[in-house]
Formats: structure tokens, sequence, C-alpha cells
């Protein structure tokens, strides 16, 4: 088991490392159901896809990706973001995928997302942490409500999936709502 870098009641969240870049992992992107509501499997992932966004993206300082485990099998089940991190808005995307389908609707996405918003903030100093989603992406959309997100606006046909223009939803969270929230 490799060292929590923040950790919660079912699961933790730790640093990515090479060795994760596993035939289980390259999957997750190559899952029409697990990335549906993404922009990820347009293209197939090969090894060497996962070793350059390892080089470029996760091993950089404005993107701030972890591995979310299982806290009872250690067993690493997705992968949580805050990205572009910009240090002069001190703002940051948030992502979130959920790899393994066995622990979809079981509260992953809520633990793991209120660690790193609260990292994002306490620790990090960022001022506002957004994300867009799907209008079709329901989950999320009730996931960042209840987190305290606000609905920011809509892009009109901003992503083109399995067919279709889809609009996308935009919803942010500033540093002073999260701590009236905390309270």
């Amino acid at each position: 088991m490799k060292k929590p870098f923040l950790s919660g009641t079912n699961i933790y969240l730790r640093t990515i490392g090479k060795e994760d870049l596993s035939e289980k992992y390259r999957d997750w992107f190559n899952d029409p159901e697990i990335c549906e509501f993404n922009s990820h499997h347009r293209f197939p992932q090969y090894d060497e896809d996962m070793l350059a966004y390892y080089e470029s993206t996760i091993a950089s300082h404005d993107n701030l990706i972890l591995a979310i485990c299982d806290k009872k099998s250690d067993a690493h089940i997705g992968n949580i973001s805050l990205q572009s991190i910009d240090k002069t808005n001190q703002s940051a995307e948030f992502a979130i995928l959920i790899g393994d389908k066995s622990f979809w609707g079981k509260g992953v996405g809520s633990e793991a997302m209120m660690l790193i918003v609260e990292h994002g903030f306490e620790q990090l100093n960022l001022h506002r942490i957004y994300l867009g989603t799907s209008v079709d992406n329901i989950g999320m959309q009730k996931l960042a409500l209840g987190l305290g997100f606000k609905e920011e606006g809509r892009m009109r046909q901003e992503m083109y999936k399995n067919g279709a223009w889809k609009d996308m939803l935009r919803y942010g969270l500033l540093s002073e709502e999260y701590v009236s929230a905390k309270k």
C-alpha cells in the first residue's frame, strides 16, 4: 500500500505511479460506459499514451491528479483531480473518473470530492473550483449541487459524443461558499 495523500472514511487518495499504468487503468479510458459523459473514448488509449499522459500531466505541478483507492482492499478504483491550476486567479478545474464500476453508486465520488475540494481551498489557497459536465450526467450534477457548487451556466452544444451534440453545464464553488457550507 502506498501512503495516502488524503484520507477519508472508506477511501483514500494517493499519488499515481508509473506502476499504476496497467491494462486495467488503460481499459477505463477505453470503456464507453465509464467515459459516457466525458471527452475520453474518442481514440483508443495505448500504453504509450498512458506513459505520455503520466509524464506530461500527472507529474506536473499545474495539476493535482490522485488515485482513488478503497481502504478495505487498497484497490485503485478511479482518479480525481484539480487540474489547470491557475496560481494567479487561484482557480482549478475539478474532474473525477470512477473506473471500477463495482464502486458506482456507493458514495465514493462524494467522499473523494469532499477530500480534494477541502485540500484545494485549505492547502492550495484556491479561491474558486469549477467543473463542467454533460446535461445528461445527472449523477455529477447532484454531486456538485450536494457539495455546494452553484450552476453558473450552460455551454450550448459544446461536446459531440455518441453521434449527438451535448450541452455542458458549468458549476463553481467559491472559497467563502465552501467556508459557509463547512460550518
